[in-house]
């Protein structure tokens, strides 16, 4: 029997794999999250990724392992997760009225070898004022998401369009990952 694994804690990769209806398992894997900055974005992804698929990779051997990670990038500035109000404010003040880059890079280690690639999609915000800034960070969705918000949540009314694949800004860009994983091998019934 083929063993999928999800190398994330995230709620949100964890709930993209259950729409699938797949049977997986989720090993966190707990890495050392730092990066060269000379690397583009879509290569910080990915080895960000990849290093956490190879971490859950040795406890599960012979299992098909996905790895993700997410970053949000404005004007080639990486924007990390804010760490109190006054970063979040700062974070949504710069991205509002603006178009950013979210990088999504996913990992998969699979029984016969390993995949990694990136998806790169464009968000504009819409202009905000400091009461709807405010008012958002109020809902605390800010404090746990890259750039300061989250598209599937409350941070949706703050998106005024996207150019690329949704399920990627959420954190798993869901079409390109199941394709890929049928690529190396495992059985996926639709």
């Amino acid at each position: 029997m083929q063993n999928l694994i999800l190398a994330s804690s995230s709620p949100r990769r964890k709930e993209l794999l259950e729409n699938l209806h797949l049977t997986f398992n989720v090993s966190s894997s707990d890495v050392d999250e730092s990066f060269n900055p000379d690397l583009a974005p879509g290569e910080i992804v990915m080895e960000l990724s990849s290093r956490k698929a190879k971490a859950v990779s040795k406890k599960y051997p012979g299992s098909y392992i996905i790895g993700a990670d997410t970053v949000v990038v404005l004007d080639g500035t990486i924007l990390g997760k804010p760490q109190d109000k006054a970063e979040a404010f700062s974070m949504l003040k710069a991205l509002a009225g603006r178009t950013h880059a979210v990088y999504t890079g996913v990992s998969i280690i699979a029984p016969s070898k390993e995949t990694n690639f990136n998806v790169k999609t464009d968000v504009v915000f819409w202009e905000l004022t400091d009461d709807e800034i405010n008012a958002y960070i109020n809902t605390g969705e800010p404090f746990d998401k890259a750039g300061a918000y989250g598209i599937q949540g409350q941070g949706s009314v703050l998106v005024k369009e996207i150019k690329g694949d949704y399920f990627s800004v959420v954190g798993l860009p869901v079409s390109k990952t199941v394709r890929e994983l049928r690529n190396a091998g495992l059985e996926i019934p639709f």
